[in-house]
């Protein structure tokens, strides 16, 4: 069952257009991601569905409802721009905002020390919002978005300012509300965190959805062109190799994209004859992959899709 329905949605800004005929269905207790380089029109379309935007064409229904300042109350919202309170203390930051969701006292002190906690962050109910560092307000911001615990979710860019070690505990707990029967929708432009996480996926370019559905029916319908290798010392034996694309390359390790006319088989004595391979494997193309073979690679800058 959709949860959230978008529609044809357009939004222009004078003689911009940011989103230009978009639609997907976000279905209920998966994890959804909006993807895309910087600028393709993700976070606009997400201030659409939570009703800080109106578009200028199409419809968007949350649970059946048309968007408005009531679909609103449904959703746990995290912008990419945060903001919080910085003289105010953690604690009473995190209950007041829950209790403008609709908490009394009691509950939104209870859930404040219950998500403090699972962040490991139970020290900093005293401390004021503006001596901590981004990463820990990125994490407070978090907190403050789910503590309510609303039965649908949207994060924009939500591993933003977060380190390795915090990423993997962001990913673990929205991977658990979808468990629990939530729905999330996020976007985000690093590929990676989408293959960790999402059950659909939309790709957004230049406003336009360019792709959508099931994650692994996806990846499996892109077949398996893509070739890792582990091999003994540096890569330049893969400078001899035509009509392939190199997606990685590093001392030890290659990941390549095979082009039409070109023989896998080849390819592995080209790498025999020059180094010792360790492994040589016919993997399912990367996200990152997938999405330069669907809009071509003159029309996105890779850098902006890791």
């Amino acid at each position: 069952m959709a949860v959230i329905e978008v529609k044809d949605i357009a939004k222009s800004f004078g003689k911009t257009q940011a989103v230009r005929d978009a639609s997907f269905n976000v279905e209920k207790g998966r994890i959804f991601g909006l993807l895309g380089p910087n600028g393709a029109g993700k976070t606009t379309a997400i201030r659409m569905i939570n009703h800080i935007l109106i578009p200028d064409a199409g419809t968007i229904t949350i649970n059946g409802l048309k968007a408005s300042p009531r679909t609103q109350r449904m959703i746990g919202y995290l912008p990419e721009e945060r903001g919080l309170y910085k003289k105010m203390k953690v604690g009473e930051q995190l209950i007041y905002l829950a209790r403008l969701k609709g908490l009394t006292h009691g509950e939104a002190k209870e859930k404040t020390r219950y998500w403090l906690d699972r962040f490991e962050a139970s020290d900093w109910y005293h401390k004021k919002v503006g001596e901590l560092s981004k990463g820990m307000s990125q994490k407070i911001q978090f907190i403050a978005t789910i503590a309510h615990e609303p039965d649908i979710y949207i994060f924009d860019e939500p591993f933003s300012g977060l380190d390795p070690i915090n990423s993997k505990m962001l990913r673990e707990i929205v991977i658990e509300l979808r468990d629990r029967g939530k729905t999330v929708l996020f976007s985000t432009h690093r590929m990676e965190q989408v293959e960790q996480m999402c059950d659909d996926i939309c790709l957004f370019n230049n406003g336009r959805v360019v792709l959508k559905g099931d994650l692994r029916r996806i990846r499996k319908s892109f077949g398996k062109n893509t070739i890792v290798i582990e091999f003994q010392g540096d890569s330049s034996f893969l400078d001899r190799i035509e009509n392939v694309r190199i997606n990685n390359r590093s001392t030890n390790f290659a990941e390549i994209r095979v082009l039409d006319g070109q023989d896998m088989q080849q390819i592995l004595k080209t790498a025999m004859d020059h180094t010792e391979i360790y492994r040589y494997e016919r993997v399912e193309p990367s996200l990152t992959e997938i999405f330069i073979s669907t809009v071509g690679e003159d029309n996105i800058n890779p850098n902006e899709l890791t």
